[in-house]
């Protein structure tokens, strides 16, 4: 995907009524669920599609804000997706952890997120399940339909796939350049239509 070959590309078009976009160039559907949006950080030019729940109401008790979810530049929330920050219960209290996103992330239409920390430039695909704690490294990739086990740590530039997701094969060192390509491509050509 050389950024050449982007501008080529068609546009991708939405409707300006259903969308929402802030002051930082993040492009929000209004038919996404965005719950307790004081704790939850888009780095912008961040893209939140129709369907897409970012639970940032689940957070730890207390008082005040706590961020709960933050998401970096050029990310990409597909259509359906499911955003919820881990939980566990330590010594007997039950409570919230903060979900961490780079920059350049792309998660596809209706996976299931619960990840502790996802670093830049990774591709998730559709109808995956990334568990509770999971930690994925720079530059990975998330085939489609995988099911990620809670705890798993993805090394950088690996890619896994299957249920449970295994390790497939090592990408190549461009990975980084390729994924900052295709994301700044996808926000360049979302427009309105």
């Amino acid at each position: 995907m050389a950024g050449t070959a982007l501008s080529t590309e068609p546009p991708i078009l939405y409707s300006k009524s259903e969308f929402i976009e802030t002051d930082t160039g993040n492009k929000v559907s209004r038919r996404a669920t965005i719950a307790g949006p004081q704790n939850i950080i888009l780095g912008g030019k961040t893209i939140i599609s129709s369907g897409a729940i970012i639970r940032g109401d689940l957070r730890r008790t207390g008082p005040g804000h706590a961020v709960v979810i933050s998401l970096g530049r050029y990310c990409l929330v597909g259509e359906g997706c499911i955003m919820r920050p881990p939980y566990k219960t330590y010594r007997g209290n039950f409570n919230y952890y903060p979900m961490k996103i780079g920059d350049h992330v792309h998660i596809g239409s209706n996976t299931v997120v619960e990840a502790a920390t996802i670093g830049s430039h990774v591709e998730i695909g559709k109808n995956c399940v990334i568990g509770k704690f999971t930690f994925i490294k720079d530059c990975a990739k998330i085939a489609d339909n995988t099911v990620i086990p809670p705890n798993t740590v993805i090394p950088a530039l690996s890619h896994f796939a299957g249920s449970p997701g295994r390790f497939v094969e090592d990408l190549p060192e461009s990975t980084q350049d390729n994924v900052e390509a295709h994301t700044k491509g996808y926000y360049a050509r979302f427009q309105p239509g």
